[in-house]
Parts: C-alpha cells; sequence; structure tokens
C-alpha cells in the first residue's frame, strides 16, 4: 500500500512518508533527534532534499526546530490535542452518519485491524495496539472516499501516536475495553445501524480525549515538579 500511496510522489515527498509512518508505529519518539546527515546517509538522498523533509515534518506538525539542539520528533501538548480531537470529529463523524453507502472491503479491513489488535493486546505489545487503533480509525475515514482526506487524517494520526508516547507505560491507555468499543461500532456499521455507531463513535472520541489529557496533565505536572 505505501507504494502505490507514494507513485509519483517526490523523493522528498516519499521520504517525509517513511518518517511519518515511523512516527505513527512508534519507531520515533517524542524528542527523537532527525539529524540531516545521517537521513541523508540513511536514505540516499541529498542534504538540500532531508531539509525540504524535515521543512514538511515541521509544516505537519511532526517536528519541530529547538536551539542547540537541532530538529527533533515533537511533544504534543493539551491545546495540540484539542485541536486534533475537533479535526477527528468532523471528520470521523461525518463518515460514520453521513449518507454515502458504506463500503464492505474498508469495513473488513476495520475488522483485520480490531482483531489485529486483539492478538497484540494478548502479547503485551502495547506499542502495536495503539498502531492498530489508529488504523481501525482511518478505515472510517476511508469510507469519505477522499485522498486528500485520507492523508490529512494520517497526519492527525501521526500527531496522536505522539500522544501515546508520552505515557511512558503505554499499557495504561492500550487497554482492552477501547477493542471493545471499536469492535461494537464495527458491528453497528455492518448492521447499517449509522445513528447507533456515530452515537458509539461520539462516546469513544469524548473518553479518548479525556484519558489523553489526563496523560498530558500529568506529564507537565511531573515536569513541573523536576524543575
Amino acid at each position: 500500500m505505501p507504494a502505490e500511496r507514494d507513485s509519483g510522489l517526490s523523493i522528498a515527498e516519499r521520504i517525509s512518508h517513511r518518517l511519518r509512518d515511523d512516527i505513527m508505529g512508534g519507531k520515533l519518539p517524542p524528542g527523537t533527534q532527525l539529524v540531516e546527515v545521517d537521513l541523508a546517509a540513511g536514505y540516499g538522498a541529498s542534504r538540500n532534499t532531508i531539509r525540504e523533509v524535515l521543512h514538511q515534518l515541521g509544516r505537519e506538525g511532526l517536528a519541530t526546530f529547538i536551539r542547540h539542539k537541532g530538529v527533533v520528533v515533537r511533544r504534543m501538548e493539551r491545546k495540540d490535542l484539542r485541536d486534533i480531537y475537533a479535526a477527528r470529529r468532523a471528520l470521523e463523524m461525518q463518515a460514520v452518519s453521513g449518507d454515502q453507502p458504506l463500503k464492505p472491503a474498508l469495513l473488513d479491513k476495520m475488522l483485520a485491524a480490531i482483531d489485529a489488535a486483539e492478538r497484540a493486546l494478548a502479547r503485551k505489545n502495547w506499542r502495536s495496539v495503539g498502531t492498530l487503533s489508529l488504523q481501525v480509525h482511518q478505515h472510517i475515514v476511508a469510507q469519505l472516499g477522499s485522498r486528500l482526506l485520507d492523508e490529512f487524517f494520517l497526519t492527525l494520526c501521526a500527531q496522536l501516536r505522539l500522544v501515546f508516547a508520552s505515557e511512558p507505560d503505554e499499557s495504561r491507555i492500550q487497554t482492552a475495553d477501547w477493542i471493545e468499543r471499536e469492535r461494537h461500532i464495527h458491528g453497528l456499521l455492518v448492521q447499517d445501524r449509522r445513528g447507533d455507531a456515530a452515537q458509539a463513535l461520539s462516546d469513544y472520541l469524548e473518553h479518548s480525549e479525556r484519558t489523553l489529557t489526563e496523560v498530558l496533565t500529568r506529564l507537565k505536572a511531573q515536569q513541573g515538579q523536576a524543575r
């Protein structure tokens, strides 16, 4: 799928997508240095191209410049989380409650991601549980049938993954009840109970935002005590 997605893109765009995927997969947590010379060597690209990539990640809210440290993967704050969830609600709620016919293939992909998340949970692979949960919601947004919105939502998911990574022990947030909620939403969509699915999704997003706000609030308090 990445190869199909990246076809026709410039080298800089392909590299920025790869780095975004690594952030989304939890391989590049907040605070990770993005060293220009290392990235150029790793991707066989010029430093000018890598500079372009880093600027793109900055525009997407995934990287930031810190004096004396260079470019690093961004640490998200509570105000960022509010923006992420405002955008999530706009896209996901429209996808679920809109009048466009639901695509069975995307519902199947949604179910496959839920099943995979359940297996990852059994292995206590918390990072994979979080990544797979984000994939579930990508399949929801894909029901809108817009490649542009899919790309935008991928960036939102990468930002959200950085919020997940703010919690040192991801087992505290990647719990079984999220998977149960997603399975319930999927079941309602399969039955074409769009109104019930929209309510279940709204409850999910509200609970999710509240949980992650508590994570960032606790982290900020700990940082204040450490100073």
